[in-house]
């Protein structure tokens, strides 16, 4: 029986579609959060339900846990799984109000001495964690967990004295690469793409895109690839509005999106690139890379069903 006071859902899309396709491997596979984000993204569906969704991972202490980022298991609160749902938030317009002022208490009580965040805190150790997240003591700051976090809560014009540090971090670090791996130019350009100083965002972009492309970082040309481990220029420039765009030529951008189209399998799911560890971690994380994968096509107009 329907939910009450669901909203009303579209017609399905046509048969052998990407949606209908990733639909049914969505309902098949993907956790309650998950369904409720692809319901709201493509079927119509409500933010109230996703909302309600992410609250299962909330802690007391205004943190994020159990989980929610597949890498990290456990209860306990962590930066990972706290960016994870301030994504989920900003996907639904809640990125704001009391829940926000309550995670930036969390972000505030688990900062380095100069203001930003760790990856991991201590408070990982004894639970389940990928052997690639290492979990020490006096964990160091990181751009992989302040920017994505600063460049959101900018964007959502959220405004804490957590986040006066916390955004001179990420300059710092930010104009500073010199030597760069994908996923650190992924959490700069989530920041730079929402930094309020749009004239020095610009700047710094240009660089990184100069950086990318000499240092190898993107796959160009998707039949020339010798691995699973690079990202692709839809990696980046995931809009047409990031600045990651420029860094690309409309024959790039077409091939990584044919890409990104034909990388949809059998099951209706996208991989999900990230390294195996676990199977519950490959099993959580395929949903996410679909609705990921879709609302990258979407963003870019093509057709998806």
């Amino acid at each position: 029986m329907p939910e009450t006071g669901a909203s009303p859902l579209p017609q399905t899309p046509p048969a052998h579609s990407p949606l209908f396709r990733a639909e049914h491997f969505v309902w098949l596979t993907a956790r309650v959060l998950e369904q409720r984000l692809f319901a709201y993204h493509f079927l119509n569906g409500g933010p109230d339900p996703v909302e309600t969704a992410l609250d299962a991972y909330r802690n007391a202490d205004g943190g994020y846990g159990h989980a929610l980022e597949p890498d990290l298991r456990g209860p306990v609160s962590q930066p990972l799984h706290t960016a994870h749902a301030l994504r989920v938030l900003d996907a639904v317009g809640r990125c704001g109000g009391q829940r926000v002022e309550r995670v930036c208490r969390y972000l505030t009580s688990v900062s380095t001495p100069d203001g930003a965040l760790p990856t991991v805190t201590p408070a990982q150790r004894g639970y389940p964690t990928a052997p690639f997240v290492p979990v020490v003591d006096a964990p160091p700051s990181e751009l992989l967990a302040t920017g994505p976090v600063v460049g959101l809560l900018h964007r959502n014009e959220v405004w804490h004295a957590w986040l006066f540090r916390a955004t001179d971090f990420c300059w710092q670090v930010v104009e500073s690469l010199q030597l760069s791996r994908p996923d650190e130019i992924q959490a700069a350009l989530t920041f730079l793409d929402s930094a309020p100083d749009r004239p020095r965002a610009q700047t710094t972009a240009d660089r990184l895109g100069r950086l990318v492309r000499d240092q190898g970082l993107a796959v160009l040309d998707p039949s020339n690839r010798d691995g699973d481990a690079h990202r692709f220029p839809h990696d980046y420039a995931r809009t047409p509005n990031s600045l990651a765009r420029a860094w690309f030529t409309d024959d790039e951008m077409t091939r990584s999106l044919d890409f990104l189209t034909a990388e949809q399998q059998e099951d209706g799911g996208w991989p999900a690139r990230r390294r195996q560890w676990a199977p519950t971690t490959t099993f959580e994380s395929r949903p996410m890379a679909t609705i990921e994968a879709l609302q990258t096509l979407r963003a870019h107009g093509r057709e998806v069903g």
